[in-house]
């Protein structure tokens, strides 16, 4: 982990509206998916959502499921009786973080680097502790995989050593409490992208757009072709670290060159002031005593 730095200061947590004190301190399951882990394009979303384990089989009632699996208008349905509906406010809260492309950036270009292993680790950590924090009584936590599970099984626990902690491939498919979490993650992210105002000003946008973020959306491939500037690169939707960016910059932006100075110029600069002789104790200057190097 990376020290020194604070990854989430500027991507406050954003909660549903039951997710404070959600349940009252009964039980709960904690279920974590992302979206847009992939992408070039745009932000990542860390979500979770909280469930009663007495109330953790009515989620099956919701219809979640992965949502990779259901439809835009299914997925967006759900979410909003997850935001507004009373009775399914009861069942399920969540929560979730907004990773921009600049910040991942930013940690996958650090000396110390941040892997996106390590990004999507310190998130999930961090929404557990939030959830804690804001008194929801976590017992079970459901994770899907990221990296190898035996080890990210083990943190999670060294984190949170009282809490059950599954970590599985293909959770969101598994437990409905990750899938409930993985559609708040897609739709957040997916409502992003289609209300994208960009910062800079004068990006080309194809008339259709720039995709879905994916290095092979034929879109996005467009959009990154017209959208460079030779100077600047990318706007800031764009995740530079991500290979595809690179590649493209290097066909489509000017290239710069950093030179390293000889160690005879750098010693130089560094050794510029002359060595200052130490200070004579105050007893021998007020009587103007003197070394004797010679009889």
């Amino acid at each position: 982990m990376v020290q020194h730095w604070n990854l989430f200061a500027e991507c406050p947590l954003e909660c549903g509206p039951t997710f404070e004190h959600f349940a009252f301190g009964d039980p709960c399951i904690l279920g974590i998916d992302e979206a847009g882990r992939g992408p070039v394009l745009g932000p990542m979303v860390y979500a979770c959502a909280v469930s009663p384990i007495s109330k953790a089989e009515n989620l099956k009632c919701l219809g979640v499921d992965d949502s990779k699996v259901l439809n835009e208008t299914k997925r967006e349905k759900i979410f909003n009786e997850m935001s507004t509906d009373s009775t399914t406010q009861k069942v399920v809260s969540f929560a979730y973080r907004v990773l921009s492309a600049r910040l991942i950036s930013a940690a996958m270009f650090r000396r110390n680097k941040y892997t996106l292993n390590d990004l999507s680790h310190e998130s999930a950590i961090e929404l557990i502790r939030c959830a804690l924090d804001r008194g929801i009584n976590i017992s079970e936590v459901y994770v899907d995989t990221v990296g190898p599970k035996a080890s990210y099984q083990e943190k999670l626990k060294r984190h949170f050593p009282g809490i059950s902690i599954t970590v599985s491939e293909k959770a969101d498919s598994l437990f409905p409490i990750v899938s409930a979490a993985s559609i708040v993650a897609k739709v957040t992210r997916d409502g992003l992208l289609k209300e994208w105002k960009f910062e800079e000003d004068g990006i080309v946008v194809p008339p259709e757009g720039f995709g879905s973020g994916y290095p092979g959306d034929p879109d996005t491939k467009k959009f990154l072709k017209v959208a460079v500037d030779p100077v600047f690169g990318y706007p800031s939707l764009v995740r530079f670290s991500w290979k595809t960016a690179e590649l493209a910059l290097e066909k489509l932006a000017v290239q710069c060159e950093w030179v390293t100075e000889p160690d005879s110029i750098r010693k130089s600069l560094i050794h510029t002031k002359k060595p200052v002789p130490p200070k004579r104790c105050s007893f021998f200057t007020d009587r103007y005593i003197s070394n004797v190097v010679e009889f």
